[in-house]
Order: structure tokens, then C-alpha cells, then sequence
């Protein structure tokens, strides 16, 4: 099972409540200089730094609080590595979770210990992508893989929502191999991808026996760093790609969720008047795979040179189509007892509208074109029922033995 050490646990708690405070202790110093600089009282001011002595009080206590994190990091890296690892309980795989897809971009830059780091898991157990482990811990594997992937703000424990995880009970009677993709979802997509890409193409080399087949079935942003990955295997050459053969989709917004364009939103209307200006970096807080799913951008080059906090338009992003010679499949959902209504399709599963579950686009760019044939539409589903809900995953079956 994975495990954790827990003093490592609290060394990332203590670095991380420090970067709270010092980025608090700014919010406050950038709503006094603007208030100040409003009123007239310092003319020409900073927006974000105040003078003076009032200044000089700012430091001292930011500088006081930049002292004591260095002295809790000093005493607790080396006691992080001492304590016996422990097995990782579901509710703390749940918290990390969340917290890196909120600050996962941050953790990882920062080089804190809570940053969760990409790998593979079977039956609970992390595999390691070389042929002595995968012989140990596979003895019986075949030549049909099964990754599942998850998404935003998730683990891969996600899968067992309801206490079942459908597909490991159906797929092995497949043929399949099932194996679980655990990741910090707050990273960029573009980053997980190639990370994936190069983790597959060493699963793909070491795997005991020769791989026939790759079958993805990819929750929500789970999707889009599946479509990232085999994106950047391809244009490197790599070689799992040739035994991909399907993908599946479960509520994937193809083309970014409306809850990130709101948000971007809400920071521009803060950024209107010097008052609230201040709290647009409460916004910022976000991370980079959040900003990612405004439009579902899977590249670096969508954020070439754009701030990705600004209001870009949704042509930023360089169309991807889906890879040629793999059956794509798409799992959507209302939460209404049918389609067809513009307030039911447009909130979709309460999280992604039913247009960009499927792939759709009025622009021919970025349209994916998923037949009819390979699309299914739940109703009354919420974004994560689409992960427990029985009658998602007999049509996934269907479409995994066709």
C-alpha cells in the first residue's frame, strides 16, 4: 500500500502555513497602499508596497515570518525521513488531493513535501516501471492494459467511489490488466502529459509479456492529460502510442468548463476599481491546471507569452485532434431528466456543459468529431456519479469489447 512519513507530512504543513501568512500579511500591506494612495495621503504610491515606517513595520513582520519558516524547515527536514512510514489512509489521499489541484503548481515549484508525484498503482500498490518490479508485483499480467486516470482535485482512491471500482471488476475478465494513474493535478497538463508519455513508454518497454493493447478510461481533466500525453509521444517518437487502441471519456470538458472562465471573470470585474483590486490575488491563489481547464488548453504553447490570469480569448489555444487509428469514446451527462433543453445542456453534469463533454465546437478547428456511435449521454448525473454510476460503466464494457 502507499505510505507516508508523517513528520514529512507535518514539514510540508509547517512551509506551507508559512507561505499562507507571508501572502496574507502582502494582501493586507497591498489594501493599505491602495486605500492610502486613494485617499491622497502618498501621492504616486505603490499599489502593492507601503513607505515609510508604515513600510518598514510590513518587512519586519514578513521578515519575521520568512525567519521562522527557514527555522521550522531547518529542524524538520532532517526529522522528516526518520520516523517509520505509515500506510497512507484514504482521507489523507483525499486532502492531498485537493490540495494540489488547487496549489499543486506552487507545492511542487516550492519543493514541499505534500506535492504528490506522478505514479502507477495496482490493487493499491505503487508499480514501478521496471521489469523486476512489474514481474513481482504483475505475475500475471497479460498483453491488455487498462490505465484508469483521474481528475482535478482527485486521487486515484476515486475510482472506488460507492465502495466499487467498476472497472477493475469487469476488465480483467477482458483481458485486461488494471492499473491506476495518481498525479498532482494542480501541475500544468501540458507538464502531466509528458510526464505520462515518458511513464508509459517505460511501462510499454518493461512490461513482462509484449503489449498488444493500451486502453485509457480518463475522468474529467483525466482526459485531457491523456490526450496531452499521446500528443507528446507522438511528436517524440515514442513507441506506446502504436498500441494504443482506445479512449474513453467520462465528463472530460474537451473545451474548458465554465466555473474557470467565471472566475477569470470575477478577477477582471475585482481589477476594475484600485478598492478590489487588491483581492485579485486571492484569484491568483489558483493553480495552473485549474486555469488550464478554461479553455481545455493540452499545450505550452497556449500560454506562450499570455498571462494566464488575463482574459485571452479561447482561439489561444492550438487545436489538438484526437489520435488516428484509436476509437475515442464520450461519457456525458445532465443532470436533467433529458437533453435538449439550452439550461440542461449548457450545465451538463454541473460542471461540464454537454457540448464540451462530447467534444463539440461551432469552430470545425476544434470540433473532434466523435460519432454518434461512440457517444453516450447519462441523465440525471453529476459530474462525479459519472465515476460510480453502474449504467456509465456497462456501456464502457461495451465499448472496451467491441
Amino acid at each position: 500500500m502507499p505510505s507516508h512519513k508523517p513528520l514529512a507530512d507535518l514539514h510540508g504543513t509547517s512551509r506551507l502555513a508559512v507561505d499562507a501568512a507571508r501572502g496574507v500579511t502582502g494582501l493586507v500591506e497591498s489594501m493599505h497602499a491602495t486605500i492610502a494612495g486613494v485617499a491622497g495621503l502618498v501621492p504616486g504610491a505603490d499599489v502593492n508596497r507601503t513607505r515609510g515606517i508604515t513600510g518598514l513595520v510590513y518587512r519586519c513582520v514578513d521578515g519575521a515570518m520568512q525567519l521562522a519558516g527557514g527555522g521550522l524547515d531547518l529542524a524538520l527536514r532532517p526529522l522528516a525521513g526518520l520516523a517509520e512510514p505509515r500506510a497512507s489512509a484514504p482521507a489523507r489521499d483525499t486532502v492531498l488531493g485537493i490540495l494540489n489541484g488547487v496549489l499543486g503548481d506552487h507545492l511542487e515549484a516550492s519543493g514541499n513535501p505534500l506535492a504528490v508525484g506522478m505514479t502507477l498503482r495496482h490493487d493499491g500498490r505503487v508499480v514501478d516501471p521496471c521489469k523486476s518490479d512489474l514481474r513481482a508485483a504483475l505475475p500475471r499480467a497479460g498483453g491488455k492494459i487498462l490505465l484508469q486516470i483521474h481528475g482535478l482535485c482527485m486521487s486515484q482512491r476515486e475510482w472506488a467511489r460507492g465502495g466499487v471500482d467498476h472497472c477493475a471488476e469487469f476488465a480483467p475478465g477482458l483481458g485486461y490488466t488494471v492499473l491506476r494513474l495518481n498525479y498532482n493535478t494542480g501541475r500544468r497538463i501540458a507538464e502531466n502529459g509528458r510526464s505520462l508519455a515518458a511513464l508509459l513508454e517505460a511501462l510499454d518497454a518493461a512490461w513482462p509479456v509484449p503489449v498488444e493493447e493500451i486502453a485509457i478510461v480518463a475522468h474529467s481533466m483525466g482526459g485531457l492529460v491523456a490526450r496531452s500525453a499521446q500528443h507528446h509521444a507522438a511528436a517524440a517518437g515514442q513507441a506506446w502510442p502504436e498500441r494504443l487502441r482506445k479512449l474513453v471519456f467520462l465528463g472530460t470538458p474537451q473545451h474548458g468548463a465554465p466555473l474557470e472562465r467565471a472566475g477569470n471573470r470575477f478577477d477582471w470585474l475585482l481589477g476594475l476599481t484600485p478598492y478590489t483590486l487588491p483581492f485579485t490575488r486571492l484569484g491568483k491563489v489558483r493553480s495552473a491546471g485549474i486555469t488550464d481547464l478554461r479553455y481545455g488548453s493540452l499545450l505550452d504553447d497556449d500560454w506562450q507569452g499570455v498571462d494566464r490570469y488575463a482574459r485571452v480569448p479561447a482561439e489561444c489555444r492550438r487545436p489538438v485532434p484526437l489520435p488516428a487509428g484509436v476509437d475515442c469514446f464520450a461519457v456525458a451527462a445532465v443532470r436533467a431528466a433529458a437533453p435538449g433543453a439550452p439550461a440542461a445542456d449548457f450545465y451538463g453534469d454541473g460542471l461540464v456543459p454537454l457540448a464540451s463533454a462530447l467534444g463539440e465546437h461551432p469552430d470545425p478547428r476544434y470540433e473532434l468529431g466523435i460519432p454518434a456511435r461512440a457517444r453516450w449521454i447519462g441523465t440525471r448525473l453529476g459530474h462525479l456519479e459519472l465515476l460510480s454510476d453502474p449504467g456509465v460503466f456497462a456501456q464502457v464494457r461495451r465499448w472496451l469489447e467491441s
